[in-house]
């Protein structure tokens, strides 16, 4: 091979751009409508058009990738579409930003130039993440890439609204939303960032109206109280049983307002007793709803307060303004410190305001009966099932979807209002005249939909909906879903919804949740900590394959992957190590004519059979999606099994062989290492092409389209021998090893065996057992003689003459001394683990780790009291 070091720089891009020419990413719906080729589609989970690539996603597209590449191997047409989602509040961001070091806004240039600014910004840079994940090996089909606003989706999109709208799914109203007074926009639940925050507990008295005395509220947001409508309490609650039905008089404001009952009420929250303020809590808004109780707006979309007498105060002045009255005045009772989560602006980082607001919403319990259907029949899966919970948890507590916006970058509401009447007319096309009135004076509503409401189309959107095409017809539903458990209410549920409703078939059949990825002690990354591991400097520094094997090698089910650096070079001393054993084989094939093997030898079938086992092996795990186990199972196969055992096996009849047993031993090689290629491509393509495309018994064009291994070679028997003297040549090993012997000296060994098959297997590989066990002679036990240290195995005894390399004496008391160490630090570790504190308050990796020492301890104590006993014997 060219380079004697595994350098990807040199062929990464070159391969990319190669599989890109040939078209292998390409799916042929043609030959699926032919019955050529069974169909496995996908669609890339949509990253923002102003995201750049972090290791979330280099995970989220890794995974997919290993899936895609492998069902394309197995015969299957392989359709994964790709393409970015518009990002309306986020893209809008970035452009305000740009506009704002001009000394503009949006509204300084107006909707139409505005726009026509974040088109230029988007084919300038929305293609940036694209062009990074294709950095990583992604095998998409670019040539189906789409966007969520191309012009094809939007139309998409309008259908959807209409077709919502005249069916009563969706509909205008006033209900409580997420705004952010800064962006000045309603938000989903995912754009609000919660965060723990240092607070107050205010403790206010509530006085009963025709009584000398009140009842006792807590609140953390005192500026709210201004809207209030009733003081609830729990039904169950003794303490203010006797209260419910009566009035209170609201401090500051002096209006009366009832005391309520309501199971929402947690009794041991403050005192009990808690203010409603419909207008301005989403939970109190639900509570008033129950009880028929008014909504009073306090607060402008400004986040400034609309009362008397704080009327224009930001709602923070305010509220010290509020605590000030109340003290003055009598009313407030004490103040107690408090952590509670505060939602955030995921943009702008300004504090959230539940606020009442006309917008516009989807009626989302009817359409959440099917989906939770599909995932209660098994019709659609989710792995780990554990990810089963969430989605029931949202699903059946289902609120209805605000899905307007109040930002210009977007999918414009297809609405339009009539001056004259009042009328909304909705529809895809822009209409001429009012239908209600026949005006022609009307305007269209000035807000876009939720970027969710697009994407939430994408299973079928992006295969030309609502347009019945050949990929719908071939390709829809898909078969897997790839990502992260943050969206499953958000994106998930809604595609599920979307899907049923408008296809009458499930969107997916299997979603797959990943964990999250953290640093190396847990923590989750965030610029702020320093702690961001760039997926695009480890592909500089290590490979895109390194990086997607590591991500592969940790991506356990259900449980969060620990990045580190360090881990990710680990795992490129791997890569380097396959690059070694095809350099190592492709220079033994020098001046070698290749021919068909004429008779395997033990340990050729003993590979064979690993490697068809590690076949059967790989397919489960990924038909399971068990990443982590499938990378394990090649690694285990191409370091422990090929490099370490049967290349060393190799060598004698390599280097000294018969032309015959050059041949063999070759061909074995040749078929070893073309097919673990193949098993490896779908985690590591670029490292297996380049090695792929130098066999001289590839059997395709490339990796890429290269049939995927069978599990043809079965040879039990023979491997059960191959592995009992791969444990006699560590025995030998260890025995030296034990009595201080240098692995290089040679020794004699004698063996007892009433296994004829196993003594013909030793006899057939006995210059690999004197080349890597360093022995000189192997004789039947019969000529043993004095001086012999044993151990046994299944079906053989083996001794190990050292009498005459060691000084008796010596290895008596220096083992007996280094058991007494270890025996020591036996004690210490039991005593440890034996102690009720450590264990509750120790971290579990530690405990797991002190009781992994403590049986390794035991084992070397037993290894080494057995030698012991041996040596006394030679005393």
């Amino acid at each position: 091979m060219a380079s004697n070091t595994y350098n990807p720089a040199l062929f990464e891009d070159k391969w990319y751009r190669f599989w890109i020419e040939k078209g292998y990413f390409h799916a042929d719906e043609k030959k699926v409508l032919r019955g050529e080729k069974p169909k496995f589609s996908v669609v890339l989970p949509p990253p923002n058009v102003t995201g750049v690539l972090h290791v979330g996603h280099a995970l989220n597209s890794t995974l997919q990738d290993i899936i895609c590449r492998w069902k394309r191997m197995k015969g299957f047409e392989v359709c994964w579409i790709p393409g970015t989602d518009h990002a309306g509040i986020a893209t809008q961001w970035v452009v305000e930003r740009e506009l704002a070091k001009e000394g503009l806004t949006r509204h300084d240039i107006g909707r139409e130039e505005f726009l026509e600014r974040v088109w230029k910004w988007k084919d300038q840079y929305g293609s940036r993440i694209i062009n990074q994940l294709k950095k990583l090996g992604t095998s998409c089909d670019w040539s189906r890439e789409r966007f969520t606003m191309d012009e094809g989706f939007s139309k998409a999109v309008k259908k959807a609204f209409v077709t919502l709208y005249k069916e009563g799914l969706i509909y205008r109203g006033k209900r409580l939303i997420n705004w952010c007074p800064r962006c000045h926009t309603a938000l989903s639940d995912l754009e609000v960032e919660h965060e723990e925050e240092q607070g107050n507990l205010w403790y206010i008295k509530y006085p009963i109206v025709g009584e000398d005395d009140f009842i006792v509220v807590a609140t953390t947001r005192p500026e709210t109280m201004l809207g209030d409508v009733a003081v609830a309490v729990n039904p169950n609650d003794e303490r203010y049983k006797h209260l419910v039905g009566k009035k209170v008089l609201l401090p500051i404001v002096n209006r009366e307002i009832p005391i309520i009952a309501d199971e929402y009420v947690d009794p041991e929250f403050g005192t009990g007793a808690v203010k409603i303020t419909p207008a301005h809590d989403f939970n109190d808004f639900e509570v008033a709803q129950r009880h028929n109780l008014s909504a009073i707006q306090v607060m402008d979309d400004w986040g400034r307060i609309t009362v008397s007498p704080f009327k224009g105060m930001d709602r923070f002045e305010a509220r010290k303004a509020i605590v000030s009255m109340l003290k003055e005045e009598g009313f407030l009772e004490k103040v107690e410190s408090h952590v509670h989560s505060v939602g955030h602006c995921y943009r702008c980082k300004t504090v959230v305001e539940p606020y009442l607001s006309d917008q516009w919403f989807v009626k989302t319990k009817p359409l959440a009966e099917r989906a939770i259907k599909a995932v209660k029949t098994g019709e659609i899966r989710f792995v780990p099932k554990q990810w089963e919970n969430t989605f029931f948890d949202w699903m059946y507590n289902i609120r209805d979807w605000c899905i307007s916006r109040q930002i210009w970058w977007g999918h414009r509401i297809p609405a339009w209002y009539c001056k004259d009447c009042g009328h909304i007319n909705v529809s895809e096309e822009v209409p001429e005249k009012c239908e209600n009135c026949g005006s022609t004076n009307l305007y269209q509503d000035e807000d876009v939909l939720d970027t969710w409401f697009s994407s939430a189309m994408w299973p079928f959107g992006t295969l030309g909906w609502p347009k019945r095409t050949d990929d719908l017809k071939v390709f829809y539903p898909t078969d897997l879903l790839v990502t992260g458990f943050d969206i499953i209410f958000f994106w998930v549920s809604r595609m599920m919804m979307m899907g049923y409703y408008f296809m009458k078939e499930k969107p997916f059949s299997d979603v797959y949740v990943h964990a999250l990825v953290r640093d190396e002690k847990g923590q989750k990354m965030s610029k702020t900590k320093g702690n961001v591991i760039d997926p695009l400097e480890m592909v500089e520094k290590y490979g895109a394959d390194t990086l997607r094997f590591t991500l592969a090698a940790l991506a356990a089910q259900g449980r969060d992957i620990r990045l580190s650096e360090k881990i990710i070079e680990g795992y490129r001393h791997f890569a380097n190590k396959i690059w070694n054993i095809a350099r190592f084989i492709f220079s033994a094939l020098e001046n070698v004519e290749m021919k068909e093997a004429v008779s395997y030898a033990p340990e050729d079938k003993w590979i064979l059979s690993k490697l068809s086992k590690t076949v059967e092996i790989v397919d489960k795990e990924l038909e399971n999606y068990r990443f982590n186990d499938a990378a394990k199972a090649i690694y285990q196969f191409l370091w422990s099994e090929f490099a370490d055992w049967y290349i060393e096996f190799s060598k004698q009849r390599v280097y000294k062989g018969t032309e015959e047993e050059k041949r063999t031993v070759l061909h074995v090689l040749l078929t070893v290492l073309r097919d673990a290629m193949k098993l490896l491509h779908p985690i590591m393509p670029f490292l297996t092409e380049e090695i792929y495309q130098k066999l001289p018994n590839k059997d395709a064009e490339s990796i890429v389209i290269a049939p995927w291994p069978t599990s043809e070679f079965k040879f039990e028997e023979d491997e059960a021998r191959v592995e009992i003297i791969k444990e006699v040549i560590r025995g030998i090993r260890n025995v030296k090893a034990e009595l201080n012997i240098s692995p290089s000296t040679l020794v004699d060994i004698f063996i007892k065996s009433e296994d004829d098959k196993l003594i013909e297997t030793i006899e057939k590989m006995v210059a690999s057992i004197k080349q890597l066990a360093k022995v000189s002679e192997i004789h039947s036990v019969s000529e043993a003689s004095s001086g012999c240290v044993s151990f046994f195995l299944p079906g053989i005894e083996v001794y190990v003459k050292v009498g005459e390399l060691i000084n008796v004496e010596n290895e008596i008391s220096r083992i007996m001394k280094k058991l007494k160490d270890i025996e020591k630090d036996i004690q210490k570790l039991e005593r440890k683990l034996s102690n009720e504190n450590f264990l509750k308050k120790a971290p579990k990796n530690v405990v797991e780790k002190n009781r992994k020492e403590l049986e390794e301890l035991k084992e070397v104590s037993e290894k080494l009291a057995r030698t012991l006993q041996q040596l006394k014997h030679l005393q």
